[in-house]
């Protein structure tokens, strides 16, 4: 029995391999799920270097988007307990899939199978598992429709641009979402800095959200026990839960703060996002923390739609990644505020929006600076998946 590390451990033995290895035995691989093979292509490269023979595969599921092809390609034959057709068939037939859910999947399957002929080695199979596109996958049946809706309406838009409109008067507030509407997908509030709050200003930003097809997302960052976040989502002066569709949370009081939000937000279809990494300078939100936090999100991808986060955390695309402080020049200001520029973030840090404030709101043009930002960031990010900016 041996078990095969992404990555050698500190500790031990710090081998990416564990177990008794005797070279030129046959290794049987098993893996949970196969999707375009790079997995199991990787542990086998790792295990053929330790001299062990690799010709055979035991997979549970088979999502049959181009895995077994290329395997047979590298002389590896898998051998699946269950396929995502069958899965289905059983699913529709028991009734607890819709048939149009089932034709979404085998078209999704269909539209994003991976060929061995198309692979220019290893590295650029992983690159094209990573990089779909946001309608490839608004598609996938992993993905929380609230997070599926987005992604469908940033590619309508051709917008993965997010205004923070941290501004303290209403009147302000209605102004930009009125006038930069178009050009967002998201418009990010703290309604808890405005001097003038009331209902009919919320009302009244729902209308223009609807109108110009945004998501509002009040920028709360819950931080506490379950009962207490649950209280404040719900009640209080801003009845968040009622007209925000995102809120976020830090992970430090432990699942409980995402279990107390659920139960307010799930049956309103709202979703949430964690708190992976700051952009401030100093913040204690980076490693292990930040691991707990990716860990959390994938218990609670029923109502986690993906996070806060300086790059791509996670290499789920059902996840979204959402990076502030973002201008046009890399920089910070007095209050230890970082900047990146709209590139950086989503054609090298890979993440999918980006969240700009002063960039926008401190200049004349507020519209010309929004969609210079948009038209930025759309372009990085077709450059990412390997599609003309004219396509």
């Amino acid at each position: 029995m041996l078990i095969r590390r992404k990555e050698a451990k500190d500790y031990g033995t710090r081998c990416l391999v564990e177990g008794a290895i005797n070279p030129g035995d046959t290794c049987l691989i098993i893996e949970d799920v196969v999707t375009s093979g790079s997995s199991v292509l990787e542990t086998a490269e790792v295990l053929r270097k330790e001299g062990l023979k690799v010709t055979d595969a035991i997979v549970l599921l088979d999502r049959e988007q181009g895995g077994k092809a290329m395997l047979e390609k590298h002389g590896i034959h898998l051998h699946s307990v269950c396929t995502l057709s069958q899965m289905l068939k059983i699913l529709e037939q028991e009734k607890k899939v819709a048939p149009e859910m089932v034709a979404k999947v085998k078209k999704f399957i269909q539209d994003n199978t991976f060929k061995p002929s198309e692979q220019n080695g290893m590295a650029s199979l992983k690159r094209k598992c990573k990089e779909m596109s946001f309608a490839a996958r608004a598609e996938l049946p992993g993905t929380h429709p609230l997070a599926a809706r987005l992604l469908r309406l940033m590619e309508k838009k051709r917008s993965n641009l997010c205004l923070s409109a941290d501004v303290t008067n209403s009147k302000e507030l209605l102004q930009l979402a009125a006038t930069l509407g178009p050009s967002i997908c998201i418009l990010k509030t703290h309604v808890d800095i405005l001097d003038d709050f009331t209902q009919d200003v919320i009302q009244e930003l729902r209308r223009l959200a609807d109108q110009h097809e945004f998501l509002i997302f009040e920028d709360r960052k819950f931080a506490d026990i379950g009962n207490t976040v649950r209280h404040q989502y719900e009640g209080g002066v801003f009845k968040i839960a009622s007209w925000s569709d995102i809120v976020n949370a830090h992970a430090v009081p432990g699942p409980g703060v995402v279990q107390g939000l659920k139960e307010v937000g799930d049956p309103l279809q709202r979703g949430c996002l964690l708190i992976g990494e700051m952009s401030s300078e100093g913040s204690l939100a980076t490693g292990d923390y930040t691991k707990a936090v990716v860990k959390m999100a994938e218990e609670h991808s029923d109502f986690v739609l993906g996070f806060i986060s300086g790059s791509r955390i996670v290499e789920k695309p059902e996840f979204l990644h959402l990076t502030p402080g973002v201008q046009m020049q890399v920089g910070g200001d007095s209050l230890g505020q970082k900047y990146l520029t709209p590139q950086e973030v989503i054609g090298k840090r890979l993440s999918d929006i980006i969240i700009v404030g002063r960039g926008i709101l401190s200049v004349p043009r507020a519209l010309e600076a929004a969609e210079a930002y948009r038209k930025l960031a759309w372009e990085s990010y077709l450059q990412r998946i390997g599609v003309s900016a004219q396509n």
